[in-house]
């Protein structure tokens, strides 16, 4: 049986994702290739929410965020605002741990060029629902681009235009909040849409909304 919230290993609901994962088993037998497991501990106050596996991140190394830019400027911000310890190696082995949070992505297989489909982050979504349900201490999300922030507002059950997504929108919701940033992609850092500050401020409002 699955852990809370984790699709099986060889997860078929998706048609398109399925085959883009045995195609990538083809072509990069060494990765992962397969639905990507939420890291950190169920027992965590602030859930962070991001968008889906990269090909050569979390797909090749099979822990969110994990081997590309992204969690370069997301581990970096946790350890300095105190939520997590050890030295981020970019491998899942490398010892490195989070300190009140859990990470996960609103859809766990890697999509086509980054993309994933509505139907695929629909279906997706019948395992972000157990997995916030089994997490007892949960007091904040933090959501990681649009889609993953309209992902958890549609979990819980909540009209988009009530709850809009912007960097450091904050919405209240039966005690837990939900914070929404730009993602921490190098696209976005590249742009100037996201810097480390910004992010870091919003990583700072969670942290203290989780009470860590």
């Amino acid at each position: 049986m699955p852990t809370p919230g984790q699709p099986l290993h060889d997860c078929p609901l998706c048609p398109r994702l399925y085959e883009f994962r045995q195609q990538n088993r083809g072509a990069f037998p060494d990765f992962f290739n397969a639905p990507v497991p939420s890291f950190g501990s169920i027992e965590a106050p602030l859930l962070i929410v991001g968008l889906a596996p990269g090909l050569k991140g979390a797909n090749r190394t099979g822990r969110p965020f994990t081997g590309d830019y992204a969690g370069e400027l997301l581990y970096g911000s946790l350890k300095r605002h105190g939520m997590a310890r050890g030295e981020y190696r970019a491998r899942a082995d490398d010892g490195f741990e989070l300190v009140g949070v859990r990470i996960t992505n609103a859809v766990r297989c890697v999509p086509p060029e980054n993309k994933p489909q509505p139907i695929e982050i629909n279906t997706c979504r019948q395992f972000l629902i157990p997995e916030i349900a089994a997490m007892p201490n949960l007091r904040a999300i933090l959501a990681l681009g649009q889609i993953a922030h309209q992902s958890v507002i549609t979990m819980l059950k909540l009209k988009k235009k009530d709850h809009a997504f912007g960097h450091g929108a904050r919405h209240e919701h039966q005690g837990l909040t939900v914070l929404g940033s730009y993602h921490c992609s190098r696209y976005n850092t590249n742009t100037g849409v996201l810097t480390e500050a910004m992010f870091d401020t919003v990583m700072g409002q969670a942290k203290k909304v989780a009470g860590l």
